[in-house]
């Protein structure tokens, strides 16, 4: 990480933010907050999610996303996508405009061309430093995540996360969260994770706390990360603070899961934890200063 590096990341953390922010600000709904600050940063090619999605095996491009509305529980997804210039987008209109929640594959861009939703060409998506870890990772035999996130930076070479997520609480205090990534480099057979996956990698409930995940997939998926926290605060009379403390540091680190989590209650109390070296996080709230972070 070069002093250069992370001045970019962390502005690229800062239009995220007051992508969100500028929503709340006016009134907005946490749910367009929690999509426009996503959606900042899949534009942005330094991140594993959109434009700057990983390449699998095959040298494609394959994204996953979901959102959530903490008021209905209604929530949208997609895994597997390719082409799309915004999956965050098209989870919402999966959750707004189909009758189920997870679409995959070329059947979600099917869905895609019939609302009309935005493309892009291969090229758009092609980045240098991308098609370069494939290369690597096809040389060594690995299978790498890439550690490039909105919200993880991994302590180990051979495990790298890359995820891009947003949570959000708005003045009428309704939650809403979402979680978008480019999956993992070298990937084979349509591997999804936790990220398109309501209840592991993305969750939210105005009764109890949004969560966002970022991490080795797999585990957050074994473990029911999102819905776990929420489970402890609900059933258990666990606070936020509590409940990520117990899933994130003991939970996941018995399981032999990395990673971490972006999380808001229904007071706006809001939490980043995490049992890797460092994410990297950021926060706005009303009457306090923009926070940003990548290390511990």
């Amino acid at each position: 990480m070069t002093a250069e590096k992370e001045l970019a990341y962390t502005h690229a953390l800062e239009d995220a933010l007051r992508a969100g922010e500028t929503v709340l600000k006016k009134g907005g709904a946490a749910l367009d907050a929690v999509e426009l600050a996503i959606i900042s940063l899949e534009n942005n090619p330094l991140f594993n999610a959109g434009k700057g999605s990983v390449f699998t095996n095959e040298g494609k491009n394959e994204m996953d996303a979901s959102i959530m509305n903490g008021k209905d529980l209604t929530a949208g997804a997609v895994a597997g996508v390719r082409n799309i210039k915004n999956p965050i987008a098209l989870a919402r209109a999966v959750m707004e405009k189909s009758e189920h929640v997870l679409l995959a594959g070329t059947g979600a861009e099917a869905f895609a061309k019939s609302i009309g939703a935005a493309f892009e060409s291969d090229e758009y998506f092609f980045v240098q430093q991308r098609f370069d870890q494939l290369q690597q990772a096809k040389e060594s035999g690995t299978v790498i995540m890439d550690h490039t996130s909105a919200e993880l930076s991994a302590g180990t070479e051979d495990k790298k996360f890359g995820t891009v997520g947003a949570v959000a609480r708005d003045v009428h205090g309704n939650l809403a969260a979402g979680t978008s990534t480019g999956g993992m480099t070298n990937k084979k057979y349509g591997r999804a994770g936790d990220s398109p996956i309501i209840g592991a990698g993305t969750y939210a409930n105005n009764n109890t706390c949004a969560i966002s995940c970022t991490g080795h997939g797999e585990f957050f998926i074994r473990a029911v990360v999102a819905y776990d926290i929420s489970c402890l605060m609900e059933y258990k009379g666990l606070s936020l603070k509590e409940a990520c403390h117990v899933v994130v540091m003991d939970k996941l680190v018995k399981l032999g899961g990395e990673g971490g989590l972006i999380a808001v209650d229904g007071h706006g109390n809001v939490e980043l934890p995490f049992n890797s070296e460092g994410m990297y996080r950021g926060k706005v709230s009303s009457g306090e200063e923009l926070f940003t972070a990548i290390y511990r």
